[in-house]
């Protein structure tokens, strides 16, 4: 496996003959809109991808997976070609665009990679930006799923039961053990037994570009995760948990992501939850 990121220098040299997507995505507690910001301020040639919306709208769970054939529609209108260059970014620097690199890659996208420190740090540098929409020429994508990145409920259960797999939690340590109540309502506070924490922040340096790997190594050796044994990602609502993926990719290793994550397991009547360290 490449590295899964991309420099600004190395996105600067080729605009123009990659699609470059924003992927920017908020927590409803920041009271901000990716998409409106996104007219504002892109890097240009951007397609804006909402994570809200290109997501199955069947479940009152958020941004869950949407079906390969309503995602392959969705990001045919992007214009998102498999054999296309694709670089994704957000404008925090490493977060939803981890989320939306992943979604492509479950959806069958090899040449997709995230731009390391985000939109903050193309700005930082001075590099140009545009506003308004960008209409892309629509293409044909065939459905494609690759089952082998993604975990549900089921899937879980029986990796607790069975030590298959360390679950990896991207969530606050106040929050894993149960000290901070979730942000979103109705759900239990604690974390799922044997899990290890991971705030997501620990693995994204101060300029918001994604930690060396030798650097990341040490951030998963200090919470005892051995990266020679299958790894699942989770989070609130698989946006984080894909920021760890992204980090193990760095180091060559593929890890599943639990889609549902904290927002469908902590209300769950029949998922086991501890609380404390």
């Amino acid at each position: 496996m490449d590295d899964p990121v991309v420099s600004t220098a190395w996105l600067a040299e080729r605009l123009g003959s990659v699609r470059v997507v924003d992927g920017s995505w908020h927590m409803p507690a920041e009271a901000r809109n990716g998409a409106a910001e996104y007219l504002q301020r892109h890097i240009p040639g951007a397609v804006f991808f909402d994570i809200d919306h290109v997501a199955d709208h069947d479940t009152d769970l958020p941004h869950m997976l949407p079906r390969p054939e309503a995602f392959a529609q969705a990001a045919g209108a992007l214009g998102l070609s498999r054999e296309t260059d694709i670089v994704v970014y957000d404008v925090h620097g490493i977060r939803s665009a981890a989320r939306v690199w992943w979604t492509l890659r479950v959806m069958g996208y090899d040449k997709v990679h995230v731009l390391d420190g985000g939109l903050r740090k193309w700005l930082a540098e001075g590099r140009p930006v545009e506003a308004g929409d960008v209409v892309p020429q629509p293409v044909t994508v065939a459905p494609r799923f690759e089952a082998e990145l993604v975990r549900n409920a089921q899937d879980v259960q029986a990796i607790l039961q069975s030590g298959a797999a360390r679950m990896l939690d991207a969530r606050s340590a106040a929050r894993f053990r149960g000290e901070a109540p979730e942000p979103r309502a109705g759900l239990r506070s604690g974390h799922m037994p044997g899990a290890a924490n991971l705030p997501w922040e620990q693995v994204i340096a101060e300029d918001g570009t994604l930690r060396p790997s030798e650097e990341l190594k040490s951030v998963f050796d200090r919470v005892g995760v051995d990266l020679a044994k299958p790894i699942v990602t989770t989070c609130g609502s698989g946006v984080t948990a894909s920021v760890l993926a992204l980090a193990l990719a760095r180091l060559g290793i593929c890890a599943a992501v639990y889609d549902g994550s904290w927002s469908e397991w902590g209300g769950l009547a029949d998922a086991p939850i501890v609380t404390g360290p």
